[in-house]
């Protein structure tokens, strides 16, 4: 019994340390107002006004999801399919490993599954003892591993992912018919990927992509992961690019671009920077040259956008790389994805804000940037439901993390220390809080009930919002449905923040959010921001501008607050709002109901500005806080909230940027 629960332990104390492998009916969500959309079921906030025709609205969705047919899914414990993480995004029910349904509170308008092209489909055919590769002893170990009775913890022990993938492996290398048999599964999974997303695509109402997750890791663990989406699904490849083939994302590029010549049309987008110790922005190819500009304009031609926030922690930037910004330290998981023990991620390197400012230095030096990168957030769930909801939260792992005991926000008894023979923290991966109970787990208790991937497009179709992810006209939430514009250029004026055709103004007269500005002359060019909160999620307390930028032969960067809620004023000196008063009331989550926005807009002239500087600007939007999700399961418990954890967060949301290019 004691090894038993030592090696449930186990997996969930490594989990971290491997990451597997490496709407509404019209289509037209109702009107804000007269500044904003909003999509589908935030209509408590919605007006009735008349939305110019060529408007673009706000459209939600997951571009980072897992299923049965992913290989660490399946052990576990997952059991949905593509077809079931296409129901679950229209709103729903499906079965967790653990038991207990998932039900998303509000359908999303697009979803894509990403499982990973690495052995797809393989894992799930070998646990079932009726296929012809089961027959392999490699597979024996998996063999029905999902079956009811074995969904439970003494299934653990053989939810040894790194056990059986070394067997596999080299099973593999002996044997020419394993290898057909396993790349006839790939070829065959991968079709019912692709017609998964035919059938629940609904044009107007909800779009799906087919794509699926590339998984590339460096020697050391550091995860270098990109998920591949495709426009359309008329003449798909055969198979997708795997890891099998190569681990050099470059190689991947270089594919995308032959499909691209054949009228295949696909983007790339990275995850989880955070955790590629430091080598996601490197400022190296993957065989250490130096970055050249070809290489440079392959990479952002393939990956014009970056997930910068998801369940494993959110890469937009870190404490140790903005000392000065005072919101860096929002859901940080700080720990390599990879290795064989818990280790800390180097962070530059790891995280956009700082790839972006090293990419104006490139750019000055003529080798172009190569992280010009839009901004989406998505879950990487791998329970085919994305868990985006602090008071709703079921995390990502299956049964590794299906409990808030094994999520590692509640502590575990004394009895329960004893029974399962855990009894020394360091060997059994145990973590002493600071407030003196035990708890199981170091990583799952720093992941995030996050993200969501926003769109401005036209209506509901895989092409207008695929086309928006091109013109990157693309924000990040972390997982509220707050809603974001932002506008730069020399003709924009106030009023279009209080206008009916503001927004359409706005876009005819400057440049959108990931879009490129060549200054026009020596003067400021104005920024235009609106915001919108999620009605069931907490009001707005602040807009914030971050901008970088190159001075000399050195990037910075800075913080403006730039609206604050309750009437309250920027400091011209600081650049920050005055604290609005918000709080939280630990004893059951309630927050402020008398401070906050509804709405905040901007109209931005920026005091600093250097009409010779290279610079980017992006918005980032903050909530008043509100109770973190492990705190929410601690009350649930009857327990304090775990001591050193964040009790509260500001959920927030990102604009992608918009960059300033001088003029000649």
């Amino acid at each position: 019994m004691k090894d038993r629960f030592r090696v449930l332990a186990d997996l969930l104390f490594v989990f971290m340390l491997m990451t597997a492998v490496g709407a509404c009916s019209d289509g037209k969500p109702a009107a804000i107002g007269h500044r904003g959309i909003v999509s589908g079921a935030q209509t408590e906030l919605a007006a009735q006004a008349a939305i110019p025709d060529g408007e673009r609205y706000a459209y939600f969705g997951d571009l980072h999801v897992h299923t049965t047919y992913s290989m660490d899914a399946f052990q576990f414990g997952t059991l949905a399919t593509p077809d079931d993480a296409y129901r679950y995004a229209q709103g729903s029910p499906i079965k967790h490993p653990g038991g207990f349904e998932m039900q998303i509170d509000r359908p999303l308008d697009f979803y894509a599954v990403t499982d990973h092209g690495f052995y797809l489909g393989v894992v799930r055919a070998g646990a079932d003892t009726s296929t012809e590769i089961s027959n392999y002893p490699a597979m024996a170990l998996i063999h029905n591993l999902n079956a009811a009775e074995n969904l439970n913890l003494e299934s653990i022990p053989r939810r040894n992912f790194r056990a059986w993938i070394g067997g596999f492996r080299r099973a593999m290398a002996g044997s020419t018919p394993l290898q057909a048999e396993v790349d006839r599964i790939i070829r065959t999974t991968w079709a019912d990927e692709v017609a998964a997303a035919d059938r629940h695509y609904k044009p107007g109402t909800f779009t799906t992509f087919a794509a699926y997750e590339f998984s590339s890791t460096k020697q050391d663990g550091g995860s270098m992961h990109r998920n591949v989406i495709f426009r359309g699904t008329e003449n798909m490849p055969a198979v997708p690019f795997n890891r099998t083939m190569s681990l050099d994302p470059e190689d991947l590029w270089n594919w995308m671009d032959g499909l691209r010549q054949e009228g295949v049309e696909s983007l790339a987008i990275p995850h989880n920077a955070n955790k590629s110790n430091g080598q996601m922005f490197e400022l190296a190819t993957w065989a250490g040259d130096p970055l050249t500009l070809d290489h440079n304009e392959k990479r952002m031609r393939n990956e014009p956008l970056v997930e910068i926030t998801q369940v494993k922690g959110t890469s937009e930037t870190h404490p140790a790389l903005s000392m000065n910004d005072e919101w860096a330290g929002f859901e940080i998981d700080p720990y390599v994805a990879g290795g064989g023990k818990l280790r800390t991620a180097q962070p530059a390197g790891g995280y956009v804000r700082d790839a972006m400012k090293q990419g104006l230095m490139l750019e000055a030096q003529g080798r172009g940037n190569p992280f010009r990168y839009g901004f989406i957030g998505s879950s990487d769930t791998h329970t085919g439901a994305g868990s985006y909801d602090e008071t709703n939260y079921f995390a990502k792992v299956g049964l590794l993390d299906s409990t808030a005991v094994l999520r590692g926000s509640v502590p575990i008894s004394a009895d329960d220390i004893d029974r399962l023979g855990l009894t020394n923290a360091d060997e059994s991966g145990f973590y002493v809080a600071a407030d003196g109970r035990r708890y199981l787990l170091r990583s799952s208790s720093v992941f995030g009930a996050s993200g969501l991937a926003g769109v401005w497009a036209e209506q509901n179709t895989r092409e207008s919002i695929y086309d928006a992810f091109r013109r990157k006209e693309t924000f990040a939430t972390s997982g509220p449905r707050i809603q974001v514009r932002f506008f730069a250029g020399h003709k924009l004026v106030r009023s279009m923040l209080e206008t009916v055709d503001g927004m359409s103004r706005a876009a005819a007269q400057g440049v959108a959010m990931g879009g490129d500005l060549v200054a026009a002359s020596a003067e400021a060019p104005a920024f235009l921001v609106w915001a919108s909160r999620d009605a069931h999620s907490a009001p707005l307390q602040r807009l914030q501008i971050v901008k970088g930028w190159l001075e000399g032969a050195q990037a910075q960067e800075q913080v403006f607050d730039v609206a604050c809620s309750d009437g309250l004023k920027v400091d011209p000196t600081t650049h920050r709002c005055p604290d609005n008063g918000a709080k939280v009331n630990l004893t059951d989550c309630a927050i402020s109901a008398d401070r906050g926005a509804v709405e905040l807009t901007a109209f931005w002239l920026d005091p600093e500005y250097d009409p010779q500087q290279k610079a980017f600007y992006y918005t980032r939007v903050l909530e008043n806080p509100s109770c973190r999700w492990s705190t929410w399961d601690a009350l649930r418990a009857g327990v304090m909230p775990r001591a050193d954890l964040d009790a509260v967060i500001q959920e927030r949301a990102w604009s992608s940027p918009i960059w300033i290019t001088p003029r000649a």
